[in-house]
């Protein structure tokens, strides 16, 4: 470009590190700021992400401490988010408290339900629970039936604002020039046989590398076998099948679903593109997802 504004270098930041390219996000802000130039409160929110990618939190909270002092930007409710998410996202629950702790106004609802989705994602279900005890004395509307379970709820704001109802999950997956779309349970596509009989291969392919299905995921009222078979049909997993089935191989697959994936889709994702020897992209509610040789690029956050 010839010239770079502000926009043109946050959006290339932030959108390194929603890939996983947190590394590359903050080598590219060094060169931001080599060239002179100072940041602004929403590319300081996409630094914090970037630390959290790579797990770096030192140099998260260098950059914090420097919004003052070296930035001339007061932190604002959404920068101590930022911060909770950076610090949880890694790991680093206790210290992530520890913060909120000194933060010098009451923290709010989005600060405390930030964290008791982290602690529900890296399974300290005790601080989740308190802090969902927090976000409902603070604003009782953001628990939903999946938080008050105990599982990261999706958020209205993950779908289209202007939706009246749920929508089905949905997968589009781009074969040969053409969009196919899967719902939850969907058994009407014309290769209906061999994509269940292929997720079924898989699935015993996958337990003998470790994969142990989370039912938990399943909120229906039903049996253990049923809950492991509904979650085979999952809309993300229809697509991956009929991709394997009708792609090239050792050809990477792009599948696009509506809604946040699962943890167990996401699990079984990671496990499948080891067994396949493929690359796979997801683009969910939240974030794009590389799952390649048993790893994903978001490192188990979203």
């Amino acid at each position: 470009m010839p010239r770079r504004n502000l926009t043109s270098w946050d959006t290339m930041i932030t959108g390194l590190a929603r890939n996983g390219l947190g590394e590359d996000a903050l080598d590219l802000f060094s060169q931001f700021k080599q060239a002179g130039l100072k940041p602004d409160a929403k590319m300081l929110l996409g630094v914090f992400y970037s630390c959290g990618v790579v797990g770096d939190i030192n140099e998260g909270m260098l950059h914090f401490s420097l919004m003052s002092s070296d930035y001339g930007i007061v932190p604002s409710m959404e920068h101590y988010v930022g911060v909770v998410d950076m610090l949880g996202s890694t790991g680093n629950l206790d210290e992530a408290l520890e913060f909120i702790e000194k933060i010098p106004f009451e923290a709010s609802a989005d600060v405390w339900e930030t964290l008791m989705n982290l602690c529900r994602t890296h399974g300290n279900l005790e601080l989740g629970d308190r802090c969902a005890e927090l976000v409902k004395q603070l604003d009782p509307s953001r628990l939903n039936e999946q938080s008050k379970a105990g599982l990261i709820p999706l958020k209205d704001s993950d779908l289209k604002k202007n939706e009246k109802k749920k929508l089905a999950s949905q997968s589009p997956l781009e074969v040969r020039s053409r969009v196919n779309e899967y719902r939850a349970g969907d058994t009407s596509h014309p290769a209906n046989d061999r994509i269940y009989a292929l997720l079924r291969r898989l699935k015993e392919h996958m337990k003998e590398a470790g994969y142990v299905p989370e039912t938990r995921f399943v909120l229906h009222d039903i049996d253990q076998e049923s809950k492991e078979e509904a979650l085979l049909a999952h809309s993300e997993r229809l697509a991956l099948a009929n991709g394997l089935l009708t792609s090239p191989a050792r050809g990477q697959i792009r599948i696009i679903k509506n809604l946040r994936v699962c943890g167990d889709c996401h699990a079984a994702f990671k496990i499948m593109s080891k067994i396949v020897g493929r690359e796979i992209i997801m683009r969910d509610a939240k974030r794009f997802h590389h799952f390649s040789e048993g790893l994903c690029s978001c490192r188990d956050f979203w």
